[in-house]
């Protein structure tokens, strides 16, 4: 991510735009949604087990 975006300023001068932006920040900071992408990550400790996961991940 850039993080040139973090240093952005802008101006919401219409009161009720503003309030929904803050509502939206604190909604979003409240309880984040989040799930793993694998239900666990594979420890691989010889190259056979290596092998079979890089043929398994490449079919």
């Amino acid at each position: 991510m850039a993080t040139s975006s973090i240093f952005t300023e802008f101006v919401i001068e219409d009161p009720q735009k503003a309030e929904a932006f803050i509502n939206a920040l604190e909604m979003s900071s409240q309880d984040p949604i989040w799930s793993p992408s694998a239900t666990s990550i594979p420890i691989l400790e010889s190259v056979e087990e290596i092998r079979r996961f890089l043929e398994r991940k490449n079919k």
